[in-house]
Protein backbone atom coordinates (compact mmCIF):
# COMPACT_ATOMS: atom_id res chain seq x y z
CA UNK A 1 0.00 0.00 0.00
CA UNK A 2 1.39 3.27 -1.64
CA UNK A 3 1.83 6.18 1.54
CA UNK A 4 0.09 8.84 1.60
CA UNK A 5 0.73 11.97 -0.17
CA UNK A 6 1.46 15.52 0.95
CA UNK A 7 -0.87 18.24 0.14
CA UNK A 8 0.61 21.98 0.42
CA UNK A 9 -1.20 24.76 -0.18
CA UNK A 10 0.00 28.13 -1.48
CA UNK A 11 -2.05 31.34 -0.63
CA UNK A 12 -1.65 35.05 -0.93
CA UNK A 13 -3.50 38.32 -2.21
CA UNK A 14 -4.21 38.20 -5.78
CA UNK A 15 -1.18 39.78 -7.95
CA UNK A 16 1.11 38.25 -4.92
CA UNK A 17 2.53 35.33 -7.42
CA UNK A 18 1.00 32.79 -5.75
CA UNK A 19 0.07 31.01 -9.33
CA UNK A 20 3.59 31.21 -10.97
CA UNK A 21 5.06 30.06 -7.89
CA UNK A 22 2.86 26.94 -7.51
CA UNK A 23 3.34 26.34 -10.81
CA UNK A 24 7.44 26.73 -10.77
CA UNK A 25 7.22 24.79 -7.19
CA UNK A 26 5.90 22.02 -8.82
CA UNK A 27 8.13 21.80 -11.74
CA UNK A 28 10.96 22.11 -9.08
CA UNK A 29 10.03 18.93 -7.27
CA UNK A 30 9.94 17.49 -10.41
CA UNK A 31 13.40 17.72 -11.41
CA UNK A 32 14.18 16.30 -8.23
CA UNK A 33 12.33 12.79 -8.45
CA UNK A 34 9.08 13.31 -6.81
CA UNK A 35 5.80 13.24 -8.04
CA UNK A 36 4.22 16.19 -8.13
CA UNK A 37 1.07 17.71 -9.42
CA UNK A 38 -0.71 21.05 -9.37
CA UNK A 39 -4.09 21.96 -8.71
CA UNK A 40 -5.95 25.02 -7.89
CA UNK A 41 -8.99 26.61 -6.62
CA UNK A 42 -11.75 27.32 -7.80
CA UNK A 43 -11.51 23.65 -9.39
CA UNK A 44 -11.28 22.83 -13.24
CA UNK A 45 -14.90 20.91 -12.65
CA UNK A 46 -18.20 22.10 -13.73
CA UNK A 47 -18.94 24.40 -10.93
CA UNK A 48 -15.20 25.65 -10.52
CA UNK A 49 -15.87 26.96 -14.08
CA UNK A 50 -18.64 28.44 -12.93
CA UNK A 51 -17.21 30.45 -9.83
CA UNK A 52 -14.79 31.36 -12.70
CA UNK A 53 -17.09 33.02 -15.34
CA UNK A 54 -19.51 34.04 -13.49
CA UNK A 55 -18.42 35.49 -10.53
CA UNK A 56 -14.55 36.31 -11.01
CA UNK A 57 -13.72 36.78 -14.22
CA UNK A 58 -17.57 38.79 -15.29
CA UNK A 59 -17.22 39.77 -11.60
CA UNK A 60 -21.75 39.56 -11.58
CA UNK A 61 -21.99 39.72 -7.44
CA UNK A 62 -24.59 37.28 -5.71
CA UNK A 63 -25.28 37.38 -2.09
CA UNK A 64 -21.72 36.73 -0.10
CA UNK A 65 -23.53 33.24 1.62
CA UNK A 66 -24.24 32.38 -1.88
CA UNK A 67 -21.02 32.84 -3.07
CA UNK A 68 -19.36 31.05 0.36
CA UNK A 69 -21.45 28.50 0.07
CA UNK A 70 -20.53 28.23 -3.78
CA UNK A 71 -16.87 27.96 -2.96
CA UNK A 72 -17.72 25.46 -0.20
CA UNK A 73 -19.47 23.20 -2.23
CA UNK A 74 -16.46 23.38 -5.03
CA UNK A 75 -13.60 22.64 -2.60
CA UNK A 76 -15.72 19.28 -1.56
CA UNK A 77 -15.53 18.19 -5.26
CA UNK A 78 -12.31 19.26 -5.42
CA UNK A 79 -11.33 17.17 -2.55
CA UNK A 80 -12.99 14.44 -3.82
CA UNK A 81 -12.32 14.22 -7.42
CA UNK A 82 -8.54 15.78 -7.61
CA UNK A 83 -6.90 15.82 -3.89
CA UNK A 84 -8.27 12.61 -2.69
CA UNK A 85 -6.73 10.04 -5.22
CA UNK A 86 -3.35 11.90 -6.13
CA UNK A 87 -3.03 11.95 -2.21
CA UNK A 88 -4.02 8.18 -2.04
CA UNK A 89 -1.03 7.48 -5.11
CA UNK A 90 1.02 8.93 -3.02
CA UNK A 91 1.78 12.23 -4.63
CA UNK A 92 2.55 15.66 -3.48
CA UNK A 93 -0.40 17.89 -4.65
CA UNK A 94 0.39 22.22 -4.56
CA UNK A 95 -3.38 23.79 -4.58
CA UNK A 96 -3.08 27.32 -6.28
CA UNK A 97 -5.28 28.80 -2.79
CA UNK A 98 -7.06 26.43 -0.30
CA UNK A 99 -9.80 26.53 2.17
CA UNK A 100 -7.77 29.72 3.68
CA UNK A 101 -8.80 31.81 0.38
CA UNK A 102 -12.48 31.46 1.82
CA UNK A 103 -11.60 32.38 5.02
CA UNK A 104 -9.65 35.51 3.90
CA UNK A 105 -12.12 36.82 1.05
CA UNK A 106 -15.33 36.26 2.75
CA UNK A 107 -14.29 37.04 5.78
CA UNK A 108 -12.96 40.29 5.02
CA UNK A 109 -16.36 41.15 2.92
CA UNK A 110 -18.02 40.69 6.70
CA UNK A 111 -19.16 37.24 6.94
CA UNK A 112 -18.55 35.25 10.27
CA UNK A 113 -15.01 33.54 10.17
CA UNK A 114 -16.46 30.56 12.38
CA UNK A 115 -19.70 29.98 10.39
CA UNK A 116 -17.02 30.23 7.00
CA UNK A 117 -15.06 27.30 8.97
CA UNK A 118 -18.14 25.87 9.72
CA UNK A 119 -19.64 25.22 6.00
CA UNK A 120 -16.05 23.75 5.18
CA UNK A 121 -15.42 21.58 7.89
CA UNK A 122 -15.69 18.84 5.09
CA UNK A 123 -12.52 20.33 3.54
CA UNK A 124 -9.32 18.61 4.02
CA UNK A 125 -6.32 21.09 6.09
CA UNK A 126 -3.38 20.96 4.33
CA UNK A 127 -0.05 19.56 5.49
CA UNK A 128 1.68 22.53 4.77
CA UNK A 129 0.03 26.08 4.59
CA UNK A 130 2.37 28.81 2.81
CA UNK A 131 1.75 32.64 3.03
CA UNK A 132 3.03 34.97 0.14
CA UNK A 133 2.76 37.99 2.03
CA UNK A 134 3.19 41.06 -0.46
CA UNK A 135 2.03 44.60 0.76
CA UNK A 136 -1.51 45.77 -0.35
CA UNK A 137 -0.21 48.81 -2.46
CA UNK A 138 2.20 46.41 -4.08
CA UNK A 139 -0.43 43.72 -5.46
CA UNK A 140 -2.85 46.86 -6.34
CA UNK A 141 -0.10 47.88 -8.86
CA UNK A 142 0.83 44.72 -10.51
CA UNK A 143 -2.53 44.23 -11.42
CA UNK A 144 -2.82 45.72 -14.79
CA UNK A 145 -6.42 45.42 -15.91
CA UNK A 146 -9.54 46.47 -14.37
CA UNK A 147 -9.67 46.41 -10.91
CA UNK A 148 -12.74 44.12 -9.39
CA UNK A 149 -14.01 44.84 -5.83
CA UNK A 150 -11.87 42.10 -4.71
CA UNK A 151 -8.70 44.00 -5.73
CA UNK A 152 -9.32 47.12 -4.84
CA UNK A 153 -6.89 48.64 -2.23
CA UNK A 154 -9.34 49.18 0.77
CA UNK A 155 -10.53 45.18 0.21
CA UNK A 156 -7.03 43.57 -0.15
CA UNK A 157 -5.54 45.40 3.43
CA UNK A 158 -9.05 43.65 4.46
CA UNK A 159 -8.02 40.61 3.04
CA UNK A 160 -4.69 40.31 4.34
CA UNK A 161 -5.55 41.29 7.97
CA UNK A 162 -7.39 37.98 7.98
CA UNK A 163 -4.19 35.95 6.47
CA UNK A 164 -2.47 37.63 9.20
CA UNK A 165 -4.45 35.93 12.06
CA UNK A 166 -3.83 32.60 10.08
CA UNK A 167 -0.40 33.15 10.43
CA UNK A 168 -0.29 34.51 13.33
CA UNK A 169 -1.92 31.62 14.93
CA UNK A 170 0.91 29.41 13.08
CA UNK A 171 -1.67 28.23 10.67
CA UNK A 172 0.12 29.72 7.35
CA UNK A 173 3.40 29.98 7.20
CA UNK A 174 4.88 33.39 5.74
CA UNK A 175 7.30 33.82 2.66
CA UNK A 176 8.10 37.39 2.11
CA UNK A 177 6.68 38.05 -1.91
CA UNK A 178 7.80 41.48 -1.70
CA UNK A 179 11.75 40.26 -3.11
CA UNK A 180 12.86 39.30 -6.15
CA UNK A 181 11.18 36.44 -8.18
CA UNK A 182 14.00 33.94 -7.56
CA UNK A 183 14.73 34.89 -4.24
CA UNK A 184 11.05 34.29 -3.79
CA UNK A 185 11.11 30.67 -6.01
CA UNK A 186 14.30 29.31 -3.67
CA UNK A 187 12.72 30.25 -0.29
CA UNK A 188 9.46 28.35 -0.97
CA UNK A 189 11.50 25.53 -2.50
CA UNK A 190 13.99 25.54 0.49
CA UNK A 191 10.73 25.47 2.68
CA UNK A 192 9.02 22.68 1.06
CA UNK A 193 12.26 20.66 0.88
CA UNK A 194 12.98 20.93 4.73
CA UNK A 195 9.04 20.11 5.78
CA UNK A 196 9.29 16.66 3.05
CA UNK A 197 12.65 16.08 4.77
CA UNK A 198 11.56 16.44 8.43
CA UNK A 199 7.84 14.22 7.16
CA UNK A 200 10.16 11.41 6.13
Amino acid sequence: MKKRGIFICIEGLDGSGKTTHAHRLVRHLQEKGFDAVYTTEPSRGELGKFIRGTILEAKKRVPRVVEAFLFAVDRVEHFEKEVKPALKEGKIVVSDRCVYSSLAYQGAAGLDLEWIEKINRFALPPDLAIYIDVPPEVVVKRIRRKKSVMERLETQRRVKEVYMKFVDNGKLVPIDGDRKKAEVEQNILKLILEFLQNKA
